[in-house]
């Protein structure tokens, strides 16, 4: 793509605390062989040095601008504010998160299928969870899938290729035209968010690992998983979306499938009493919130069935439950 035609993507990271890695996160855009690009990154509040990092990026380069919150955000919220400060040109939007970093190639790829692919309002790809490749399953060669079709095969098929923030490629009108773009109440907006949007696009995506992912302890994604908050949210996507995907009988099975091992994990949770009142108050909130209840005879026959599995197969029971 030739530097005239190039659109312009708007990217942001929002930084809280991040100074060991986010220089190699400006660096991965300053790497970019797509060069038509604004960069955003919006300092909340750092006590480590993140923000005299990012200055002095922003000292050698004029596409590069620093945000300094004045008064500390939550995760979602600061995001939803970095959206609001999208150039009014860009023609896509990029987050690049302060601990993460993308692959070179990674605007070029994802701009190109955009462009290719005007009924797609998100572009996503393949990633690097710390090791691992993830976010794959999507038939190949093909690069763009209605929105429906990908929701459904995450609903029927449990097969999530909706990546994080920093793995996709958002088009910069649908970002506008939903303010706020995050749901602030869910700590995994960034699904909910896709999913809202499919209704009415298409998804793209390249088939080549072009984002990277870390691990940090502490992080808001390590706490989700202490927390298995991942269970609570898919089947918040499921009663709020499923109906707008899934036909009535569809529905009913995959909320039952999905309660189905939610019991399970509380059981296991109970029977381990690895965890306090915060956990229990979050998941019995989230079922609620679910339109489903939470439900003190369920959970007991969720644990007397891992009792009777135990029973019949100790071995087994005993590997797993130290997994």
């Amino acid at each position: 793509m030739s530097q005239p035609t190039q659109p312009l993507v708007s990217v942001l990271t929002p930084v809280y605390n991040n100074a060991e890695h986010l220089p190699q996160c400006i660096e991965s855009v300053l790497a970019q062989t797509y060069q038509n690009w604004d960069y955003l990154i919006v300092n909340n509040c750092s006590t480590d040095g993140s923000g005299e990092i990012a200055r002095r990026y922003a000292a050698q380069d004029p596409r590069i601008r620093v945000h300094d919150n004045s008064t500390f955000l939550s995760a979602v919220p600061n995001h939803n504010f970095a959206l609001r400060q999208i150039s009014p040109q860009s023609k896509y939007t990029k987050f690049v998160f302060g601990d993460d970093w993308i692959f070179p190639t990674c605007l070029q790829e994802m701009v190109a299928v955009a462009e290719q692919a005007p009924s797609a309002g998100i572009v996503g790809c393949y990633g690097l969870d710390g090791r691992w490749v993830v976010w794959d399953g999507l038939p190949y060669p093909g690069n763009v899938l209605s929105g429906r079709e990908v929701c459904r095969l995450l609903f029927l098929d449990k097969l999530y290729v909706l990546g994080t923030a920093s793995s996709l490629l958002y088009r910069s009108d649908q970002v506008r035209a939903h303010d706020p773009f995050y749901n602030e109440s869910n700590i995994h907006a960034d699904t909910e968010a896709c999913i809202a949007l499919l209704r009415n696009c298409d998804f793209g995506f390249v088939h080549q690992v072009l984002a990277f992912t870390r691990q940090r302890p502490g992080s808001l994604m390590t706490v989700a998983k202490s927390m298995n908050t991942l269970l609570a949210a898919r089947l918040f996507e499921l009663t709020r979306y499923g109906p707008d995907f899934l036909s009535p009988e569809e529905l009913r099975g995959c909320i039952a499938d999905r309660l189905s091992e939610y019991y399970n994990f509380l059981a296991v949770s109970l029977i381990l009493g690895h965890h306090d009142r915060l956990f229990w108050s979050y998941h019995i909130d989230m079922l609620k919130q679910c339109g489903v209840g939470f439900s003190r005879r369920r959970l007991a026959a969720a644990v007397a069935a891992r009792f009777l599995r135990a029973g019949m197969n100790p071995v087994q029971t005993i590997e797993k439950l130290r997994s």
